[in-house]
Parts: C-alpha cells; sequence; structure tokens
C-alpha cells in the first residue's frame, strides 16, 4: 500500500529499503544497486522526498558513546481535556530537547514520552520542571529503561506493501 495514493513500484521500495540502513550511500551506489542509471534514480528520490516519504537523512547516535545515560519513559495524564489543554501540552513539549519523542495515546492516558537525561536525578528534575510550568501535566508515571532489547527507526516496508 503506498502512502496518499502514491504509485509505488518495487524499485521505489527497494530505494526506500536501502536508504533506511544506509542513508549515506552515494547516488551513484544507490543506483547501480537498484539497476538504474543516476538521472532515473535521483528523479525518483526527488519523488519520494517531495511526496514526503522521505522526511530526513540523519545519523544515529550511540546512547553508550556518552556513557552512563537515563533513558525513561513516562505516561502522562493531563489535569483536562479540552482542545486547548492538548495544544499547549504539546507545544511545551517541544521546548524540552530531554524529551526525544512523544506520542498522544487513546485509553487510559494522554500521552507516552521517551526522555534522554544524563542520569535519574536530571529527569526529575526535568519532571518538576514541568509540573511548576503549568501545561497541564497532572500525574506520570516513570518507567527507567534497564537495557534495550530492540531500537530500530527502520519501518517494516514489506509489512507496508
Amino acid at each position: 500500500m503506498a502512502p496518499a495514493g502514491l504509485k509505488l513500484d518495487e524499485r521505489d521500495w527497494e530505494i526506500l529499503k536501502i536508504l533506511q540502513h544506509e542513508g549515506r550511500i552515494t547516488k551513484a551506489e544507490l543506483a547501480r544497486r537498484v539497476n538504474l542509471s543516476p538521472t532515473p534514480c535521483w528523479e525518483r528520490l526527488q519523488r519520494l522526498e517531495a511526496a514526503g516519504i522521505i522526511e530526513a537523512y540523519e545519523a544515529r547516535l550511540s546512547l553508550k558513546a556518552f556513557g552512563s545515560v537515563a533513558v525513561v519513559l513516562v505516561e502522562a495524564e493531563l489535569d483536562s481535556h479540552r482542545a486547548e489543554d492538548f495544544e499547549r501540552f504539546e507545544a511545551a513539549v517541544q521546548t524540552y530537547p530531554e524529551i526525544v519523542e512523544c506520542w498522544a495515546v487513546g485509553g487510559g492516558l494522554d500521552y507516552i514520552l521517551k526522555i534522554v537525561a544524563r542520569d535519574v536525578d536530571h529527569y526529575q528534575r526535568l519532571v518538576d520542571e514541568m509540573l511548576d510550568a503549568n501545561i497541564g501535566l497532572r500525574r506520570y508515571f516513570t518507567y527507567v529503561v534497564t537495557k534495550p532489547v530492540k531500537n530500530t527507526t527502520a519501518l517494516p516496508l514489506n509489512a507496508l506493501k
């Protein structure tokens, strides 16, 4: 299934698969690997970028390289559930660089956050700051990550076709 009605053929899917794992691949090597000349391969890349399928090219950094850090998952519940309350909280989340991921979820809570901090004390000071900032955070539940088991940003492309 192609996103937003865009027709993707097998070469497009292969380009996406390669780029998810090798974002620094040269355009010439990418073209060779998908059996295209460079110009048509480049045109496909531009089309995938313009359609918003390829959002960015980034380096994935190793947390281990920074020594002991705290990765914390947080369930967050807001005081009130009006549209402006969600907007205020979501705007505030953007201002905290330690919050590296945030998902609005259905069920018994409102958000799940992934926070990366120097240590648990740094994490707690961040939460205290958020509580003092009057952004609507009523209560939160903390889950300190003890070890990563699987950590990938690659989408399961075969399941999305």
